[in-house]
């Protein structure tokens, strides 16, 4: 019976979005929604490019617990998406086996590896464009201490969290850098209250510049920065226009690239399977300062920050990646 439930509500869910054709993309944002500010949105943004770029419509389904996972994306695939864009490393497991089922469907996962021979795996160096915001936090701090919020505690997050650290100690070797992780399961993406009272002990404790790579979590800290007349870095979006004058910057991630790029290719026939990876020299991942930040970054802290950008590109800084094999 609850399995008959979930798979109505889920067909339901799918049904509510706009009439297609068969070959049309379909998108599954993860936890925290397609309007999180963050991760997701940036999915969204670039889905909605290829929608205005193309007049032709997309399928989408929200997750809101780990069960529909599986479930939603096989929907996505009896429904003949040209493409089922699969957003979260959560959602790994589920693309494997539902791309097993659905030989002849393509599928794109974001933020994780699955090895198939219809499934293009989009991954991001997140520690390069970590490194350079954990550099902007060091160079703008006055007490010498800054903090890091993450979301679920997994080593996609802990990636994000050794680049900004080193980072941090790069631009300044004495810098104290504090860290808290909001939870462990997927929640953790979407608890501003928590992300905030964990930004207010940080404080407590002398923090002036926050980071959270957090998604929905980080509107929290990002609030209680302004609040407390702190610094706070976003993530994955730019995020700079929320707080303008108490957002430092934000570490960009193209997932709006990765998402249009394979709908784009979809619709092409150049899409193709295998494993991608952006960094620093692809702009997959950066910095964010604009008209919202930009008497925040001060030329001097631009200019050593574009010479570390630089070095990493070239292979004389080497970032460490947490999750690489040992």
């Amino acid at each position: 019976m609850k399995s008959t439930f979930l798979a109505a509500a889920l067909a339901a869910g799918l049904a509510a979005t706009p009439a297609m054709a068969q070959t049309a993309p379909a998108v599954l944002f993860d936890v925290g929604g397609k309007f999180d500010r963050s991760f997701n949105q940036a999915a969204y943004e670039g889905a909605e490019r290829f929608k205005r770029e193309t007049g032709v419509q997309y399928s989408e389904f929200e997750i809101t617990n780990t069960a529909e996972r599986e479930q939603a994306i096989r929907n996505l695939a009896r429904r003949g998406a040209s493409v089922v864009v699969a957003v979260g490393f959560s959602n790994r497991a589920a693309v494997e086996t539902v791309a097993k089922e659905f030989p002849n469907v393509r599928f794109t996962l974001i933020d994780s590896v699955v090895d198939l021979p219809n499934v293009q795996s989009v991954t991001f160096r997140e520690h390069e464009g970590s490194f350079l915001v954990g550099m902007a936090a060091a160079l703008a701090s006055r007490t010498g201490k800054v903090g890091f919020v993450g979301g679920m505690d997994v080593p996609i997050i802990r990636k994000f969290h050794r680049g900004f650290e080193e980072g941090a100690k790069h631009a300044n070797a004495q810098v104290e850098v504090f860290m808290n992780m909001t939870g462990t399961t997927p929640a953790a993406f979407r608890d501003p209250t928590r992300g905030a009272e964990l930004a207010r002990g940080q404080f407590d404790r002398g923090v002036d510049v926050v980071f959270a790579a957090a998604g929905a979590t980080g509107i929290g800290v990002y609030q209680a920065a302004k609040d407390a007349g702190r610094l706070a870095i976003g993530v994955d979006s730019n995020q700079n226009h929320l707080h303008p004058g108490t957002m430092l910057t934000s570490m960009t991630k193209r997932v709006d690239v990765a998402v249009y790029e394979a709908m784009t290719q979809a619709r092409a026939g150049t899409w193709r399977p295998g494993a991608r990876v952006l960094g620093l020299r692809e702009e997959g991942v950066g910095m964010a300062i604009d008209e919202h930040n930009r008497r925040l970054i001060t030329p001097e802290m631009e200019r050593r920050i574009a010479e570390a950008r630089q070095a990493i590109i070239e292979g004389r800084i080497v970032v460490t990646d947490v999750t690489a094999a040992r």
